[in-house]
């Protein structure tokens, strides 16, 4: 269940030395995460320490979870419970399709999180790939549908737009139609005019 206490927050410059001792703690590498900063995810206790934090990187229409340390291991199903609320809001704006990571815990694998074998880790971005170890991954959308309908929306605009440039063509000429014949009305008229002047002299 998760716990009152805790809330869950983006990570901001003010945390790094708190986040520092959590990494640290757990033996991740507090240098090269300093430069990672913003994209930790943290969960802090009622009176304001950071008991849990993760890392979700995005590139393209992938994500990744990283990084994951707590400080208390009693807490950490609770606070992954809102990490993954988290996680998924942010993967949604985004437009995430699918999320990778190499966090083992058990609750991953209860998120729906499987192990990938080496034949589908063409998917994976290479920006990760110089990575070790085993994979896990969860698509949230699928990939194939989204770029069916991509390809549909694209095609219906391109028709929508040359529906409306037919439209527009023809609207002007039936406006130069519509002047020509007023021009050839009003000289007609113009003629007759001056046929009857001419004739009542």
């Amino acid at each position: 269940m998760r716990s009152p206490q805790l809330r869950v927050r983006r990570a901001t410059t003010d945390d790094f030395q708190s986040l520092k001792s959590l990494w640290n703690s757990m033996r991740l590498p507090a240098d090269k995460l300093e430069r990672r900063l913003t994209e930790c995810q943290v969960v802090e206790s009622g009176d304001g320490q950071i008991v849990g934090a993760i890392g979700l990187q995005v590139i393209r229409q992938h994500g990744l979870l990283h990084s994951e340390a707590y400080a208390d291991s009693t807490v950490a199903d609770a606070a992954r419970l809102l990490f993954w609320e988290r996680i998924q809001m942010v993967a949604s704006h985004h437009g995430v399709f699918r999320l990778w990571t190499q966090e083992n815990s058990p609750f991953w694998s209860h998120c729906g999180f499987r192990i990938v074998i080496t034949e589908s880790l063409g998917q994976l971005p290479e920006e990760w790939k110089r990575f070790e170890g085993k994979w896990y991954s969860l698509q949230l959308k699928n990939e194939a549908a989204l770029t069916t309908l991509d390809k549909e929306l694209k095609t219906f605009r391109e028709s929508e737009k040359q529906r409306t440039t037919q439209t527009l063509d023809h609207a002007r000429t039936l406006r130069v139609a519509i002047t020509v014949l007023g021009f050839g009305i009003f000289f007609i008229c113009l003629a007759v005019l001056i046929y009857l002047i001419t004739h009542r002299r």
